[in-house]
Order: C-alpha cells, then sequence, then structure tokens
C-alpha cells in the first residue's frame, strides 16, 4: 500500500489549498481552478499530496487528526511567524523557557496542526551548542 493522498474536507477547496500551497511551497495541481470540488496539492514523491474536498457541513470540534510539521530551513519560531504572517491563527503555545515545546495553530478553516523545533534545533539544545 501507498499512502496517495490525506484528504481535508472544506468549505473552500481551493482557497485552503492556496494556503497550505504557500505553507508547504507544494504546487496547487495544473487542473485545478478555483471553482472545483476538489483540488490537490502535489507533494514531492513519495509524500502523499493533500486532497481539499468541498463538504456542506462546517468543522465541529477538534481535529482527530492533524499534521505535525518540522521547516527544512528555518526555526520553529521563524515558520510560526511566516505561517501566521500567510493567515494561520494562534491556538495554542507549547513552546519552553528552556526553548523546547511546539506551537499549535489554526489553518483559515479551523483545522489544529502544530509546528516543532527544526532537526537543528534539537540537536543544539542536546548538545548544548
Amino acid at each position: 500500500m501507498i499512502l496517495r493522498h490525506l484528504t481535508i474536507d472544506c468549505a473552500d477547496p481551493y482557497e485552503l489549498a492556496t494556503f497550505w500551497s504557500k505553507v508547504t511551497g507544494w504546487p496547487v495541481s495544473d487542473v485545478d481552478e478555483p471553482s472545483d470540488p476538489e483540488v490537490l496539492i502535489e507533494a514531492p514523491w513519495p509524500v502523499p499530496g493533500l486532497l481539499f474536498i468541498r463538504v456542506p457541513e462546517g468543522k465541529a470540534g477538534k481535529n482527530r487528526i492533524h499534521f505535525d510539521w518540522v521547516s527544512a530551513d528555518r526555526t520553529r519560531d521563524d515558520e510560526v511567524e511566516r505561517i501566521l504572517a500567510l493567515g494561520a491563527k494562534l491556538y495554542e503555545d507549547h513552546r519552553t523557557a528552556e526553548g523546547a515545546g511546539w506551537v499549535t495553530l489554526l489553518d483559515p478553516e479551523g483545522n489544529e496542526f502544530c509546528i516543532e523545533r527544526s532537526d537543528r534545533e534539537r540537536e543544539l539544545q542536546t548538545t548544548g551548542a
């Protein structure tokens, strides 16, 4: 089995896909348009793409599953600030005075996701550098 897509129910697939495209750097599929009922952002192989599908009902309650992201080229705090500037909202801040922890954000439709420290940040804290 190969996981092909992670599917997210939403009110506006193109708008939410565009937000996540900016967050991830992955492109919105060339065949998708603003009025489409489903929109895909294409992840690099073998990572599954994110497929956004229009549903009539709104989000109700806490997500049963969410994404935990680690930046490839920024610090956790820089990544949080970048994503907030793209339209996310702060939900819960679990950062500690020692530099550990994570931040939980909400995408424009209220879906929770977390930003963790990068591998480099974890390494620096472990070595004390």
